[in-house]
């Protein structure tokens, strides 16, 4: 058994791994939810400590990118995986009809769920899940995650947009606000629809819509919405 499944309050990881779904089928039991944001809110915590820590000299935009490839959905789906999570999850029947066991949207969810559930049943100590949690990291191989976060944050932003919107597509309003001639400094900012979700500057317009792409992305993290 991994050692994230090792709790003294077994109660408290039987919420963990309680998606609402089973709750709407037995009254009295608690979802994961709260916990769920708990979880979220250490491994963004814990990923940024092991970026900046072992990777000294590493760039801020590089460690932005490695950061959510380590924590997307994708990669804690399979961190769930690896750890156990898939069959010990309690869904409703639906649920599991709609092929909830694989679903990396709730395996993600659940993972969260458990370094939320993990972290509190250790006293609330941050030094407890964190070497767990870097022992997961460790382990995505470094050519997997060079590759994945060095997926345009433009084509990543996009592609939020064209699965939660109809027929909309991102619109960069770019402008030259300073800067020499030869290194002049723009300010994009990403626009779906009249909302603006990312601003930021850079020298050159692709530099500065690429990060206004990276800023909506880490909006959209910090509000739970990728």
């Amino acid at each position: 058994m991994h050692q994230l499944l090792n709790f003294h309050n077994e109660a408290l990881l039987r919420q963990a791994l309680t998606h609402r779904s089973y709750v709407n089928e037995h009254p009295g039991e608690k979802d994961n939810e709260r916990l769920e944001f708990l979880g979220d809110a250490l491994l963004n915590f814990v990923s940024g400590d092991y970026l900046y820590t072992r990777y000294p000299d590493m760039a801020e935009d590089e460690m932005t990118r490695r950061r959510s490839a380590l924590v997307d959905e994708k990669q804690l789906a399979k961190f769930a995986v690896d750890v156990g999570l898939d069959l010990r999850m309690r869904l409703g029947r639906g649920a599991i009809q709609d092929g909830g066991f694989h679903s990396p949207n709730l395996l993600s969810s659940a993972f969260e769920s458990v370094v939320g559930a993990y972290y509190l049943d250790r006293g609330g100590k941050i030094e407890t899940i964190r070497p767990i949690i870097q022992d997961l990291f460790d382990s995505v191989p470094q050519a997997v995650l060079e590759i994945r976060s060095n997926v345009d944050a433009k084509n990543r932003f996009q592609e939020w947009v064209q699965a939660n919107f109809d027929s909309v597509l991102p619109k960069y309003i770019t402008e030259r606000i300073g800067g020499q001639d030869h290194a002049p400094e723009y300010l994009a900012r990403v626009l779906v629809g009249n909302r603006i979700y990312g601003t930021a500057k850079g020298r050159g317009k692709k530099q500065a819509e690429k990060q206004s792409a990276e800023n909506a992305l880490s909006k959209l993290r910090q509000h739970g919405l990728i």
